[in-house]
């Protein structure tokens, strides 16, 4: 097995973090609850109620996990025998791949197209024996959307056949574009969501599944009885009240001025051949010799995210927006190579 490659895990040793997509800053909250000697609730209520009148969906229509890679396994374990496959659309998040081979189902790929779109009538060629197919947008790590046609599409294509999983990890830079208003329409649709970015809590690990009830009634059969411990479960109902995801909309209002000052300031670098766009909060971006580029911001403890071995993003880094001291440390190195 090939374990997938998180940004702690691939360690550096610097000052300017910008390789995992984090908020610069952690947001400051106090325990209110310390029952510590109790189990936690199984599905927390507060948490459960609060992300449901944030998502605009019914409590019955959310399943809370350990960060939204704990939902991905959940529903591989649920829906997959030891015959079926998952199919995602490299280049996009690893987790996909690596929560399949855990638990020994096959993965097919179906690579996006050259302007990171889906290909569907490969897709649709390819669904024999896919129980799951994941697609997310915007898309890590190219920051692309997927077209609402398509997507729209690809849950027609798969009624009746598999589960369509929209990875809505970055949602919150461009609420517009959730598919949470299909939920009603696809019993098949299942929409991954997470604290960890916009809401800056991905030191808290809370993840969150939005699908029809039945299909939420399944996925509490195989998760475990406990998930949330009580200090994530009592932050997490904070961080969803309505002074919380008022901070929240105001942290996404900054990054998306951070993010276009950034892209304005990498366009006028000579050795940065193409800015990609992005609907999240990082930017993709090619560089003449990425690697060279990568390592030599690494050397400078400036820590991206090297994407030259990702299908089709040779010489690629992805850079998660920092703050504007972060942002120009790294415009300023990239000035003087």
């Amino acid at each position: 097995m090939t374990p997938y490659q998180s940004a702690r895990r691939l360690g550096g040793s610097g000052d300017v973090w910008l390789n995992a997509n984090e908020y610069a800053v952690s947001p400051s909250f106090d325990l209110t609850d310390r029952t510590f000697n109790r189990y936690p609730e199984p599905q927390p209520q507060a948490v459960i109620e609060g992300y449901a009148r944030y998502a605009a969906v019914q409590p019955e229509n959310v399943l809370v996990s350990r960060g939204g890679d704990e939902s991905i396994e959940l529903i591989i374990r649920a829906f997959c025998e030891l015959n079926d496959s998952i199919l995602y659309c490299p280049p996009t998040y690893g987790m996909y791949a690596v929560s399949a081979d855990t638990c020994g189902i096959k993965a097919k790929t179906v690579p996006l197209t050259a302007d990171f779109q889906l290909d569907l009538p490969q897709i649709k060629a390819n669904l024999d024996g896919v129980k799951v197919v994941f697609v997310c947008s915007p898309n890590n790590p190219t920051g692309n959307l997927i077209k609402r046609s398509d997507l729209l599409e690809l849950l027609q294509i798969t009624a009746g056949k598999a589960l369509c999983v929209v990875d809505e990890a970055y949602i919150e830079f461009c609420p517009e574009a959730s598919l949470v208003s299909e939920l009603q329409n696809y019993p098949h649709l299942a929409i991954i969501r997470t604290l960890s970015k916009a809401f800056a809590l991905a030191g808290l690990r809370c993840g969150f599944t939005l699908a029809n009830a039945e299909l939420i009634g399944v996925l509490q059969k195989v998760i475990a009885p406990y998930p949330l411990p009580v200090p994530v479960s009592d932050i997490a109902a904070q961080a969803l009240s309505p002074q919380g995801i008022a901070q929240m909309c105001e942290r996404v209002a900054e990054v998306i001025a951070l993010r276009a000052d950034l892209q304005k300031n990498l366009e006028n670098l000579p050795l940065v051949e193409k800015i990609f766009e992005s609907e999240a909060n990082y930017l993709l971006f090619k560089c003449q010799d990425g690697q060279k580029v990568f390592k030599a911001l690494w050397e400078q403890g400036i820590i991206l995210r090297d994407q030259h071995k990702a299908l089709g993003l040779q010489n690629c880094i992805r850079i998660t927006i920092g703050t504007a001291e972060e942002n120009l440390r790294v415009i300023n190195a990239l000035k003087n190579m």
